[in-house]
C-alpha cells in the first residue's frame, strides 16, 4: 500500500463516476464540447434549534491552487488502465486513456466566481466553471470539497464572532479536526471571524501569529514530582516572561489558580515585564470570568486578559455575554469592560461546525454548447425549489437607499443593471410573486463575479487574509441586523431577472409538455 499522496491529491482526488462519464462523453464525441456548471448552496447552515440568515465564502483560493498543480500522470493512467468491471473487462479503453493522458489538464477550463470573504446568499451561483465537459465534470468534486467546508467553517466562525461583539477569538480545533481537513477549517476560521489559531503551519501560511497557553500536563507534571501549581507557573513565566498567559484551573480557579498567577504577575511586573493573561478552561465560566477580574484587579492587573475556553459556540457565547451583563454589576464589575477584556478559545464547535457538519452545496450543468452558441440546461425535479436556473448567467447585490443590501439578482449574462431605472425582481419559484423597486430606492448594483481562472491560469495574486477579512467585515456592515440574528434570522432574499424566469420558465414548460405524453 502507498503513502504517496500525489496519488490522493491529483486528478484521482475525485469520485468515481466522474472518470466514468468523461469516458462516456468522449466516447459520443462530446468530451470537447463547450459548457457550464454553476456551484451554489440551497441552504444556509442549520443547528438544529438556530439557523444562519447569511453564510461566508471560503475555500476558492485552494480550489484554484489544485487546479492550477493538477494534470493526469502516468501514474494516473496506469491505475485506470488497470481497473476491470464486474465481468473482468476493462473499463477504461486506451483510446480514452490516451485522450485522458494528453487532455487530463485544466488549460481550456475559465472561472468567474464570487471573491472569497464575501457574503453570500443560497441558490446564487457562486462559481461558474466554463469549458470542455470531461474537464469540467472532472473536477466537480474538488469543487465542492474545497468550497463546501470552508464555507459551512468561515460561517460558524462569523456567527461566532458577532456572539461575542467583536471581542478575540482564537481558533484552538486542531486536535478535534477531521485528519488534514484540520488546515482547511483553520484557513476558513481565521477569513470567517478568528483572529488568531493554535494551528502553526497554517498560522505561518496565512500570515498570522500562532497563539497559545500551555497545557495541563505541566502543571500535574510539577504536582506529581513534587512540586507546586505555583512552581509550574514560575517555570512557564521565567521562559516566555514577556508571553506569559497562565492556566488556572487545574486545582482550584478562584482558590489557588488566580492567586498564584496572581503572585507570578507581580514576579514579572517586578522585572520590568507585562503579563498577558490567564485562561479559564471549565466551569462557570462568566462566574469564573466575573470573580477573577475582581481578584485581577485588586492587584492592580486590570489590562491583563481573560480568555475563557471549553465547548464555545455562537449560543454558549451568548449566553454568557448576557449573564455577565447580568451578573457583573452585583459584584461592582463594569460588564462592557470585562467583555472587552475576554478572549475566546473556540475549538470543536468551529472546526466541525457543530449542529451542521456539511453544507448542500452542489454543481449543476447549466449550459452546452449547440449551433455554435450556449444553450440553456436544465434538471426539472418534483421540488419546484430544487428546479435549475438555467443558462449563462451573472450576479448582482441590489443596494437599497440606506446603503445596505437588499436582495442578490441573478440575471442572464447579456443583461445591464445598473441604478437609474426601476428594477423588477421575481420570486425563483412563486410566479405571481414580484417585486418592483422605482429608480429612486435602489442606490448602487454592484456584480459580484469576477474571472479568478483563465485557460488553466489564476487572474492576478491570492488576496491576503487581511483582504478577505475586510471583504467580510464590509458586507457584514451593509446586512440588515435582522439578517445577521443568530436565532430567527431575517429572510434575506435571492431573486431573478425577469429576462432569467420568462427564460426559465420557458424551458419548463416546453419539456414538461414534451413529458406529458409520456405520462398517460
Amino acid at each position: 500500500m502507498t503513502t504517496d499522496r500525489r496519488y490522493t491529491e491529483g486528478l484521482l482526488f475525485t469520485d468515481f463516476y466522474q472518470l466514468t462519464m468523461a469516458q462516456l462523453y468522449f466516447r459520443h464525441g462530446l468530451a470537447e464540447r463547450r459548457v457550464q456548471f454553476d456551484f451554489f448552496f440551497r441552504s444556509h447552515p442549520h443547528y438544529g434549534e438556530h439557523s444562519a440568515g447569511y453564510s461566508i465564502f471560503a475555500g476558492l483560493e485552494w480550489l484554484l491552487d489544485w487546479m492550477e498543480e493538477t494534470r493526469a500522470t502516468r501514474a494516473d493512467v496506469e491505475y485506470l488502465r488497470s481497473m476491470t468491471g464486474a465481468s473482468g473487462e476493462r473499463l477504461f479503453d486506451d483510446d480514452f486513456l490516451n485522450w485522458l493522458a494528453d487532455n487530463g489538464t485544466m488549460d481550456g477550463l475559465t472561472i468567474r466566481a464570487v471573491p472569497e470573504g464575501r457574503v453570500v446568499h443560497p441558490n446564487a451561483p457562486l462559481l461558474v466553471v466554463d469549458g470542455p465537459l470531461a474537464m469540467a465534470q472532472l473536477v466537480e468534486t474538488p469543487v465542492l470539497n474545497h468550497l463546501n467546508y470552508q464555507t459551512l467553517v468561515a460561517t460558524k466562525a462569523s456567527r461566532i464572532r458577532e456572539a461575542t461583539h467583536g471581542a478575540l477569538i482564537l481558533e484552538f480545533g486542531m486536535r478535534r479536526a477531521h485528519d488534514r481537513g484540520a488546515n482547511a477549517g483553520t484557513r476558513a476560521a481565521l477569513i470567517g471571524g478568528a483572529d488568531f489559531s493554535s494551528n502553526v503551519g497554517v498560522s505561518r501560511l496565512m500570515g498570522v501569529q500562532p497563539k497559545g497557553t500551555h497545557a495541563h500536563s505541566m502543571v500535574q507534571a510539577f504536582l506529581a514530582l513534587g512540586g507546586s501549581e505555583l512552581d509550574a507557573f514560575r517555570a512557564f513565566a521565567d521562559l516566555y516572561p514577556d508571553d506569559c498567559i497562565l492556566l488556572v484551573d487545574t486545582i482550584d480557579t478562584l482558590a489557588s489558580g488566580v492567586p498564584n498567577a496572581i503572585r507570578v504577575f507581580e514576579e514579572l511586573r517586578r522585572r520590568g515585564h507585562v503579563p498577558i493573561g490567564i485562561r479559564l478552561d471549565s466551569g462557570d465560566l462568566a462566574y469564573l470570568a466575573i470573580q477573577a477580574a475582581i481578584q485581577l484587579d485588586a492587584a492592580g492587573f486590570d489590562e491583563v486578559g481573560i480568555v475563557i475556553s471549553n465547548n464555545l459556540d455562537e449560543l454558549v457565547i451568548w449566553q454568557i455575554v448576557t449573564q455577565i451583563r447580568e451578573e457583573a454589576p452585583r459584584y461592582g464589575v463594569n460588564p462592557e469592560r470585562l467583555l472587552r477584556r475576554l478572549a475566546h478559545g473556540v475549538g470543536t464547535a468551529l472546526i466541525t461546525s457543530t449542529g451542521d457538519a456539511a453544507l448542500d452545496g452542489v454543481y449543476k450543468l447549466v449550459a452546452i454548447e449547440d449551433g455554435g452558441r450556449l444553450r440553456p440546461a436544465i434538471k426539472l425535479s418534483e421540488s419546484r425549489a430544487k428546479t435549475l436556473n438555467p443558462g449563462d448567467k451573472r450576479l448582482w447585490r441590489v443596494y437599497d437607499q440606506r446603503g445596505k443590501a437588499t436582495a442578490d439578482l441573478i440575471g442572464l449574462a447579456h443583461e445591464k443593471h445598473g441604478t437609474g431605472e426601476p428594477l423588477t425582481l421575481c420570486h425563483p419559484t412563486d410566479e405571481p410573486r414580484r417585486r418592483r423597486l422605482v429608480a429612486e430606492e435602489v442606490r448602487e448594483i454592484e456584480a459580484l463575479h469576477e474571472d479568478v481562472f483563465v485557460d488553466g491560469h489564476r487572474i492576478g495574486d491570492p488576496p491576503d487574509l487581511e483582504v478577505m477579512r475586510a471583504r467580510r467585515r464590509a458586507d457584514l456592515d451593509r446586512l440588515d441586523p435582522g439578517v445577521k440574528r443568530l436565532m430567527n434570522p431575517h429572510l434575506y432574499h435571492v431573486s431573478l431577472s425577469q429576462a432569467l424566469w420568462d427564460s426559465k420558465h420557458d424551458l419548463v414548460r416546453r419539456l414538461r409538455a414534451e413529458i406529458e405524453p409520456l405520462s398517460r
